[in-house]
């Protein structure tokens, strides 16, 4: 099990050989004085981060994140892939009307982050290693990286501060329904991070650094949202050997599941996530479908050649953890004994027992697991993969260099 004092998350900086690797109108309209003010705060925006693009003179220079690992390893619940089928329908608890935990359709895709299990230690050595990276991208001029190695740190940057934002808001059942940052806005704009100086919201990394500089779309899949219906996020950190392979994992995961790509009336229906990322990547709907097409299985293959128009589906937003940031009342009273356990005598308060049974796990996250077991099993005897395989230990020979990430 993770142990926070163990582990102080520290972001370990190293110096390797044989990794640098290439570098990939006027208007006269009137504007008004209020408009001219907004336009150049956008476009000192834009140049504040036009610093963090990509150099042309790299320097051989490789971030350690085991530590990172570590807590991913233990925080993040895979799910397993999609099926392509939609969830059962959970009924009421006996004795209620009401459903406690996720109910979504697509609530057996994607892994879930553990967020009822961290502890206020573990928060804050989630916060202490975000100030770590924080000051890693500050003090080593994080652009003079090798390619891959900057794409890993603005990934796992944004995915760090995403889990830190969130597990000190939760419970919530919607990131939506919370301000975030500074700035109290919604997470997506919030400045969760300061690089070299400059105020960062996951936005901001998204399509102000990383879109803008890297041509290759499988990139949208590495940044985790924190809710269903975005990409999972991974038990792994990235690093510059394994970026390129894990976002085609993700990839592949996403396209051929329920959140990603499906079917509605004669139309294609797809993510959202891809609608964000259109004017970088799918401006024309034919570099979509051919993307799409790159990571598909059969069936999504078949959607995407049989359909001739593009929809944009909603974004399921419930939190992506175990138990949608819900406890059912009888989690509370766990030290009361059960009828039957007691002589056929009426439930009793346990007191011998108070201490263990406390720990059990929330009767909504026993139902999810229970599902999401049957799922696997499904998938199994479908011949679909459900474990992840990425080849190799990420030590390339002398002078081999890892993948890159265009």
């Amino acid at each position: 099990m993770f142990n926070s004092t163990q582990y102080r998350f520290a972001a370990a900086l190293f110096v390797t050989s044989g990794l640098t690797l290439p570098l990939a109108a006027e208007s006269t309209t009137f504007v008004s004085p209020a408009q001219n003010q907004a336009d150049a705060s956008s476009v000192d925006a834009q140049s504040e981060l036009a610093r963090f693009a990509p150099q042309s003179e790299l320097r051989e220079h490789r971030i350690d994140y085991e530590h990172w690992d570590e807590a991913l390893e233990w925080l993040v619940v895979p799910m397993g892939p999609s099926i392509r089928e939609t969830a059962p329908r959970v009924d009421p608890r006996t004795g209620t009307r009401r459903t406690y935990g996720h109910e979504s359709r697509l609530r057996l895709e994607g892994n879930r982050l553990a967020f009822s299990y961290i502890t206020p230690d573990i928060r804050q050595a989630i916060s202490d290693y975000r100030a770590d990276l924080e000051r890693v991208g500050s003090e080593l001029d994080i652009s003079s990286l090798p390619r891959n190695e900057q794409l890993a740190y603005w990934l796992n940057l944004h995915n760090v501060a995403m889990v830190e934002a969130l597990s000190g808001e939760y419970p919530m059942v919607k990131p939506d329904d919370r301000t975030f940052g500074p700035n109290e806005t919604a997470l997506d704009d919030a400045k969760l991070v300061t690089v070299a100086g400059v105020p960062l919201s996951p936005r901001d990394i998204r399509e102000g650094i990383v879109y803008p500089n890297w041509r290759d779309p499988k990139v949208i899949y590495g940044f985790w949202r924190g809710i269903l219906g975005g990409p999972s996020i991974q038990r792994l950190a990235f690093n510059g050997a394994n970026v390129d392979p894990l976002l085609a994992l993700s990839a592949e995961d996403f396209v051929n599941s329920l959140r990603g790509v499906e079917r509605w009336g004669g139309a294609l229906r797809v993510s959202p996530i891809y609608e964000e990322a259109k004017r970088f990547y799918f401006e024309d709907s034919e570099y979509l479908r051919a993307h799409l097409s790159q990571y598909a299985r059969d069936e999504v293959r078949e959607l995407v050649s049989e359909t001739t128009e593009v929809a944009y589906r909603p974004l399921e937003t419930d939190l992506a953890d175990l138990s949608r940031g819900e406890r059912e009342p009888s989690y509370t009273n766990l030290c009361v004994q059960p009828p039957g356990m007691n002589g056929g005598q009426p439930p009793v308060v346990d007191v011998a027992n108070c201490a263990t049974t406390l720990t059990r796990t929330n009767p909504a996250i026993q139902r999810l697991m229970a599902e999401r077991a049957e799922k696997l099993e499904r998938a199994r005897r479908a011949g679909i993969r459900t474990g992840m395989v990425i080849f190799g230990d990420g030590r390339y020979a002398e002078g081999e260099a890892p993948p890159e990430v265009e």
